[in-house]
């Protein structure tokens, strides 16, 4: 890999600083109230009026056809300026890769754009009351009836659930399977008559989640992402974008890690903590080049498999070994400073969603390392 960023590369990385800085919002709301999400919703379609809602997409579906590589660089660029959180990171991050990888031209031309614009936001209907890590043994049903599907079950802790438009999720379609087998990836409108959306209260009281009730609702079967049956298949690859380098990139967390040094400064620099601090910088600019190194694989027509979830372990400790770090060094203050203890709060979260670490553990033990059962 070539450390060294090309003259192209290094003027789209100006370009992206350029804009950024002229058109950075002020403070916005929550994006779990109903002011904040709007407040967001306007800077998603600043940034697609403006061509920077999805960088690396064609430009047919409201992308540049930037690089993976210059999308790494818009990422660094997008947290070095401290811009708001994505509010549409489920069908920016998750679904618009496996539709890309997977979908039918119709279903591209469909849905794409209005991902990219935030005029339909998605959440993840995957899952369910006794199928959290253990995906496999999930339940929700989906009937065939001619053209349509008829889909009943549950699904629980949907992000941005509350105020989605649409739910792309697993679904059982053949009542006679078990496990991984017989299952179906299909596309859900959440205005359709059945569903019922009921929200899940943070532990800061905001909605951040959803639980969604499916009573006989009919789905078209033209909704359906990859064949019939194949749905576990295609939940994988969507997986694999959401613990790799798709959902987190390393921008994120090399901007967390130059707050974390200047807070180190701030404090006096106190030794006790100074190794903490250099090894948290470390670790999240060596995550940095491991996915630049990753990416460059990508572009050279190489693949990334159950190595994703090396990668879901290790930016998900590092990011609350981080903020370990920050509420340590700030003492009696954390509780007062709510940017390091909200960042806290959030990074407690990241060993469990994408895959519990300990499930994300057993596939690396299995499918990397080859170990036995």
């Amino acid at each position: 890999m070539d450390l060294a960023f090309t003259t192209q590369e290094q003027a789209f990385r100006a370009q992206c600083a350029s804009w950024f800085g002229q058109n950075l919002p002020g403070p916005l709301a929550s994006m779990d109230t109903p002011e904040g999400f709007e407040q967001h919703r306007a800077w998603e379609k600043r940034l697609h009026d403006a061509g920077w809602s999805a960088v690396n997409w064609p430009r047919a579906f409201g992308g540049r056809e930037a690089t993976l590589i210059e999308w790494l660089i818009f990422e660094e660029e997008y947290y070095r300026a401290g811009a708001p959180r994505r509010l549409n990171q489920n069908g920016l991050f998750l679904l618009a890769p496996t539709l890309l990888e997977f979908g039918t031209e119709e279903q591209k031309q469909r849905f794409l754009p209005p991902i990219a614009s935030c005029d339909e936001i998605w959440c993840q209907g995957w899952s369910e009351p006794n199928a959290g890590s253990d995906l496999a043994s999930l339940t929700s049903r989906a009937t065939r009836d001619g053209s349509e599907w008829i889909l009943n079950g549950q699904k629980t802790w949907a992000s941005r659930g509350v105020y989605a438009d649409w739910m792309f999720g697993l679904f059982r379609s053949d009542a006679s399977s078990e496990r991984h087998r017989g299952l179906s990836y299909i596309l859900v409108p959440l205005d359709a008559p059945g569903v019922t959306v009921r929200p899940i209260a943070q532990i800061d009281s905001e909605p951040g989640f959803a639980e969604v009730f499916l009573d006989d609702v009919r789905v078209p079967v033209a909704n359906t992402l990859g064949p019939e049956g194949d749905g576990w298949k295609i939940a994988m690859s969507t997986a694999g974008f959401e613990r790799g380098v798709v959902l987190r990139s390393p921008g994120r967390f090399m901007a967390t890690a130059d707050r974390l040094l200047e807070l180190f400064k701030e404090r006096g620099s106190p030794a006790a903590l100074q190794d903490d601090v250099a090894r948290a910088w470390m670790s999240a600019d060596a995550y940095r080049l491991a996915t630049f190194w990753a990416v460059s694989k990508l572009m050279d027509g190489g693949t990334i498999g159950a190595e994703a979830s090396l990668n879901k372990l290790w930016w998900s400790e590092m990011d609350l070994y981080m903020h370990e770090t920050a509420l340590r060094l700030l003492g009696d203050d954390a509780t007062l400073d709510g940017p390091w203890l909200d960042g806290f709060v959030f990074s407690l979260a990241g060993p469990i969603y994408a895959g519990t670490n300990e499930i994300q553990r057993n596939i690396v033990a299995e499918r990397v390392l080859g170990l036995p059962r």
